[in-house]
């Protein structure tokens, strides 16, 4: 397990002209927690996103198969609460990938759900449907209440899909996509803003579908106002908002894994990929000195994982000592680590004791009391605890 000395990162020596960056980064000492496992292997098909309404004791668990489970009084319930298994397309890193609580589903009861569905003779389609929960079980959505959202075509690739749908601090739901796969952004999506793949999407689902929000950015070169919130993200698979802030976890190509942390209501911001993979300059799509890309805060390089897990800022009870502090893993090397910013320094510590494995961390998720869980590749449910 690497330590201290290998996990730091002298970010500004790595910065090309034209990032925006003011952070810098410092040690902090490694923190102490473990991994207490809620369900173990063979329970589950690998799990991939884990999610409950504010306040709500059960567990809600999406199947990248195309099931989303519920966990009530510690028992993994028969039926499940969504079951499109026939209608999920799981090639590559396809899948069901997540789903989000409307922030009024106390009183209207709707899940918005994010998959890749199976279109004959392509890769799949990146899709959003909103559900409503049964009106005599809480146990169950009910099919016949869908309601189609938003549809991304995928044409080019299995990988870099991204991504998770979520509500923002705003009430508008963002949903991010990976770049149509391959490498080096060959399809040539990321930069255009046009397309709406290696972006994060911001829309309002008050009025369904939806509706392209007034303030979202008009994108130079006439493109105009879409859907498109942010661009220049290769496979920003995970994101989260905390406090006013936007987390996103980037996965890399070659070289570097990366987090970006912003103003969550910053809108028209460009991550830099292809013309940057994290801080090393890639010039794919750009030169290196492109004005205005917005730099990561942090970046570890591939002698210590290979794809970056984001995850959650830590808000529950149960490890006071972790509060506002942003956690996160990686998919080959299964370490937890901690990142903090205070005054513009950025923190980063890994506790030395927790690691769900390699090559089988596939996700975090949060429960109603905002503690935090990792999910793994080989069905097991990992609480993070004390």
């Amino acid at each position: 397990m690497r330590m201290w000395h290998s996990l730091l990162v002298a970010l500004g020596l790595l910065l090309p002209a034209g990032c925006n960056n003011s952070t810098s980064v410092a040690e902090l000492a490694p923190f102490e927690m473990r991994l207490q496992q809620v369900i173990g292997a063979g329970f589950l098909s690998s799990p991939i996103d884990l999610q409950a309404p504010p306040g709500d004791s059960r567990l809600f668990i999406a199947e990248r198969p195309g099931r989303i489970r519920v966990v009530q009084g510690g028992v993994l319930q028969t039926t499940p609460f969504l079951d499109i298994s026939s209608r999920v397309y799981t090639q590559g890193e396809a899948g069901l990938l997540s789903f989000a609580f409307h922030p009024n589903y106390s009183t209207n009861g709707f899940v918005y759900v994010h998959f890749i569905e199976s279109i004959p003779t392509t890769f799949g389609d990146i899709v959003v449907e909103r559900y409503q929960v049964s009106s005599g079980n809480p146990n169950l959505l009910d099919v016949s209440s869908m309601q189609p959202v938003i549809r991304i075509p995928h044409p080019d690739n299995t990988n870099h899909y991204g991504g998770r749908v979520a509500f923002g601090p705003d009430g508008k739901l963002y949903l991010s996509a990976g770049d149509g796969g391959g490498g080096d952004n060959q399809y040539m999506h990321a930069q255009d803003a046009v397309s709406h793949l290696g972006k994060l999407l911001r829309i309002d689902v008050s009025a369904p579908p939806y509706t392209i929000p007034a303030d979202n950015p008009v994108w130079p070169n006439n493109v105009g106002r879409n859907e498109n919130w942010a661009i220049g993200l290769r496979n920003p698979f995970r994101y989260a908002f905390d406090a006013g802030q936007l987390y996103i976890a980037d996965v890399g190509q070659s070289a570097l894994e990366e987090i970006d942390v912003v103003a969550a209501g910053t809108p028209g911001l460009n991550y830099g990929w292809s013309i940057m993979e994290g801080t090393l300059c890639r010039g794919i799509g750009g030169p290196c000195t492109t004005p205005g890309l917005t730099a990561p805060v942090y970046n570890y390089d591939h002698s210590q994982g290979c794809s970056i897990i984001g995850g959650y800022v830590y808000r529950g009870a149960a490890i006071p000592e972790l509060q506002g502090q942003y956690l996160f893993s990686d998919f080959c090397s299964g370490f937890v680590r901690a990142l903090n910013i205070v005054n513009g320094v950025v923190t980063v510590a890994q506790a030395p004791t927790a690691n769900a494995g390699t090559n089988v961390t596939q996700s975090f998720g949060q429960d109603g009391a905002g503690e935090l869980y990792i999910l793994t590749g080989d069905g097991r449910v990992l609480r993070i605890v004390r």
